[in-house]
């Protein structure tokens, strides 16, 4: 139905903004996202199929997710009803499965689009279902959480999910060659500047065209084009694409920790400080770096736990920003350091054969006897002090009586400093052998 503003004109003669305006017309316009609407993306095969199921899209802020949605509507001759998870309640989801049912009565399937859905509770995820089920709805719902932490499992396992990407160099430029068209002339920047300006937009096309729009706004149409320093202060930067709640933190820091271990101080280095900068708790940090010490590096080199303690307590006493330098010092020396989980796993295997032999009790010998009826049942009998013995080491058995073979938990490899605990532990061994001969 046209409206008053569409019969006088109005409408199209009011401003539109750039985003609006470049927004795509099909499906096969959406840019960087070949793989789900390309020739042979999944979303353009569901549609030659003639069926389309309820979907999650997941991806980042700027990726085309509501686009594609509503796009999709159009696609599949569906009403499109559109809701965000950030302002809707009970309330709202009824009336939009009321106008779904109203709609189905006359013949037309909706397609209910939920911006944030992983916004909603357990119970308003749930209430999607049987309007699934019965056909009422085709649910599409927009993430930028990873589904399999944020949504239900009886959600998930009647959707497809569709994980949309980060738009590439190639899709940004693809996005500012669109917008120079829609202009009508090139975005007034030199080359160094328009490679700031994707690097501002951190792969969100969305931003991409906003900040696009902002230069050709501020810019003279026969100006000079202006460079970075210029963009810098015309564009204010945006805040890092960083939650240190959600999935990005826990992202960055596996990158941070597997850099680590990949002994990588480039790359560790690279995502501590985008942590740093997206205001991560310094401490956390630093406890973070202490377990890397006990986990990743061990008895290879003893110093790296001292080295995050000092950090830890250098920042302590610096503060901000001084303090993080310690940190940052931290970092590099457990990403060079030589490398041994030999302790991790000494501890998760000797945690296993506790569990499981938990109530053997320990050998007589090596126990006290602090009454006369404990030494009379042979409580410290026959133990060996081992400063008395050769070497200062006697050999004995420690493990419970019911243990049939020696387990080794611990089994250093040869770096850094375990090289010589490996050279003690088979030294001492051979004594054992050599003594367990003689007995």
């Amino acid at each position: 139905m046209t409206n008053l503003f569409e019969a006088a004109g109005l409408e199209k003669s009011a401003p539109r903004p750039l985003a609006d305006r470049l927004r795509p017309q099909k499906l096969s316009d959406v840019v960087g996202q070949d793989h789900i609407v390309g020739p042979d993306g999944t979303l353009t095969r569901m549609l030659k199929s003639g069926r389309v199921p309820s979907l999650i899209l997941w991806g980042p802020p700027g990726s085309g997710k509501t686009t594609i949605a509503r796009l999709l509507a159009g696609e599949t001759k569906l009403a499109f009803e559109q809701l965000s998870a950030i302002f809707s309640g009970v309330a709202e989801l009824r009336k939009a499965f009321d106008r779904a049912r109203m709609q189905r009565e006359q013949g037309r399937g909706t397609l209910l689009f939920i911006d944030e859905i992983h916004r909603f509770n357990r119970g308003q995820q749930d209430s999607f279902l049987p309007h699934m089920e019965d056909g009422t709805i085709t649910l599409v719902g927009a993430t930028t959480e990873n589904p399999s932490f944020e949504l239900n499992a009886a959600l998930l396992s009647r959707s497809t999910v569709l994980t949309l990407n980060r738009h590439d160099e190639a899709a940004l430029d693809a996005i500012l060659i669109r917008a120079e068209a829609e202009i009508g002339r090139t975005l007034p920047l030199d080359a160094e500047a328009r490679e700031a300006l994707k690097a501002m937009a951190d792969g969100d096309g969305r931003t991409m065209i906003n900040l696009a729009e902002d230069v050709f706004s501020a810019v003279a149409e026969k100006a000079k084009p202006i460079n970075r320093d210029a963009l810098v202060k015309l564009v204010q930067r945006r805040a890092p694409l960083y939650d240190k709640s959600r999935e990005g933190h826990y992202n960055l820091i596996s990158a941070l920790h597997k850099s680590v271990r990949g002994s990588d101080p480039d790359a560790a280095l690279y995502y501590f400080c985008r942590m740093l900068d997206g205001g991560e708790d310094r401490l956390f940090l630093a406890r973070r770096l202490v377990r890397m010490a006990v986990e990743d590096i061990g008895l290879a080199d003893p110093q790296a736990l001292v080295v995050c303690n000092a950090a830890k307590d250098a920042y302590d006493f610096l503060g901000s920003p001084e303090g993080e330098l310690a940190l940052s010092q931290a970092v590099i020396y457990l990403a060079t350091a030589p490398k041994s989980n030999a302790n991790y796993v000494a501890y998760k295997a000797a945690m296993r054969a506790a569990k499981e032999f938990g109530s053997l009790a320990p050998p007589k010998a090596i126990l006290n006897a602090p009454t006369k009826l404990m030494e009379d049942e042979g409580y410290g009998s026959d133990y060996l002090y081992d400063h008395d013995q050769p070497d200062a080491f006697s050999g004995q058995n420690y493990f419970p009586d019911d243990f049939k073979k020696r387990p080794q938990y611990y089994d250093p490899p040869e770096r850094g400093f375990e090289r010589d605990l490996r050279k003690r532990l088979e030294y001492w061994a051979k004594l054992r052998r050599e003594r367990q001969l003689k007995g």
